[in-house]
């Protein structure tokens, strides 16, 4: 129930000895068509990895035949050589699948400033390519994980012609008159929005053209990947891939394709947030009463990348000064006299003030919402994040080692 759950995809992975761990580090993605139509987003950082250079140019050309994924190092900042390292990649790609080498889409992950073994890598991608099967998914979700502790897949199907809707896949019986929409990603440190915030493939067996599926993404990602917010820290090699093999025949409405693959996307979110590194617990930080949708995101990422409030949380205490603090650095408009707190249901903050007893917040769950009412408007919006702990410190203060 991962990326080659569409029709028309296979998939691989292998090790190629990359980390020292010895597990899976090389995956393959094969998009056996009849179309190749693809769309993808990119990390906003300006010091952008090899690979993502590499794959926007390939993206230009509105088609991907197949991408080349390792973990065990992110091949950024290495300069021209690492550039030729990517190209090397996706040549190696395309000779194995008898292809062009400008449709050969690459990703990496890992540690950043070192040169890829590539000695290792390239025969790991012809092993790959060799193996790529339907039954190859969860193997290929495997090997892009770095400090992941599981793999991340997800899935839909909708059904053709009218009916109740999109639903979820059940593992049985992928083939029928629908289409599907399935996907992997990678991702728990590092996490914060610029178009996307980690690794992920997504797929899907709809007959749709390129523009149609640019359009989707954009509008998925940034409900979705683009709100998850787990430590501020935006990546140098974050890319989303989508590929269409249009294997189905079918060509959905694009209103109806942009929901499932929100679906799929939003799933993906919530698994990379509960597999964030060190994480305890789980915070969603809704902002409602907000006077657009931009001011709820801009109230609601402060709040989220606010470590006293995470170390707080953490600790189990709803100090919800710690919260309305983080919204009054914000641009957003609000009366600081109507602004309004609540932790996990109890209004501790009314009107800028103290409201309902602290003591009544039940923070034992592993999940918090925390609500902030702004008070300006019809609008709203949700962003995800974590809690700080030892844990997080101690596995970022030794990540190389």
């Amino acid at each position: 129930m991962s990326v080659t759950a569409p029709l028309g995809f296979r998939a691989a992975g292998a090790v190629a000895g990359l980390k020292a761990s010895g597990d899976r580090d090389v995956a393959v993605v094969i998009n056996d068509g009849p179309s190749r139509a693809a769309a993808a987003t990119f990390t906003s950082n300006r010091v952008k990895a090899a690979p993502v250079l590499w794959t926007q140019q390939v993206v230009e050309g509105q088609r991907v035949r197949a991408v080349a994924l390792n973990s065990g190092g992110a091949n950024a900042c290495t300069g021209p050589l690492g550039f030729q390292d990517s190209h090397l990649t996706a040549e190696r790609l395309a000779d194995a699948l008898g292809d062009s080498a400008g449709e050969m889409a690459v990703c990496s992950t890992g540690l950043i400033g070192e040169r890829l073994a590539l000695d290792k890598i390239l025969p790991a991608i012809d092993a790959c390519v060799a193996d790529a099967s339907r039954g190859g998914g969860l193997a290929a979700a495997d090997a892009i994980r770095t400090t992941d502790t599981v793999v991340k897949i997800s899935f839909r199907r909708a059904a053709a012609g009218p009916g109740p809707g999109p639903s979820a896949g059940t593992g049985a019986g992928t083939e029928g008159t629908g289409y599907a929409v399935g996907g992997m990603a990678k991702g728990a440190g590092m996490l914060a929005p610029a178009l996307a915030t980690m690794l992920c493939v997504l797929t899907t067996d709809a007959d749709l053209d390129a523009g149609d599926l640019d359009a989707a993404l954009r509008t998925a990602v940034r409900v979705s990947f683009d709100r998850l917010d787990t430590d501020g820290c935006m990546s140098t090699n974050d890319t989303v891939l989508l590929m269409a093999s249009g294997a189905s025949g079918v060509r959905p409405d694009p209103r109806e394709f942009t929901s499932l693959l929100t679906e799929v996307c939003t799933d993906l979110a919530r698994q990379l947030q509960l597999d964030a590194e060190g994480a305890g617990k789980m915070i969603a930080v809704e902002v409602i009463g907000a006077a657009s949708e931009e001011d709820a995101v801009t109230a609601g990422r402060v709040v989220a990348r606010s470590n006293l409030l995470k170390c707080a949380i953490a600790g189990a205490d709803p100090n919800w000064g710690r919260v309305v603090s983080a919204v009054g650095t914000t641009s957003a408009q609000f009366e600081p006299d109507r602004l309004n707190v609540a932790i996990n249901g109890i209004w501790v903050c009314r009107n800028g003030c103290a409201g309902d007893e602290r003591s009544k917040v039940d923070m034992s769950a592993r999940d918090v919402t925390i609500t902030v009412d702004l008070s300006a408007g019809p609008n709203a919006a949700t962003i995800l994040t974590t809690d700080l702990t030892a844990e997080y410190v101690h596995e970022n203060s030794a990540y190389p080692t």
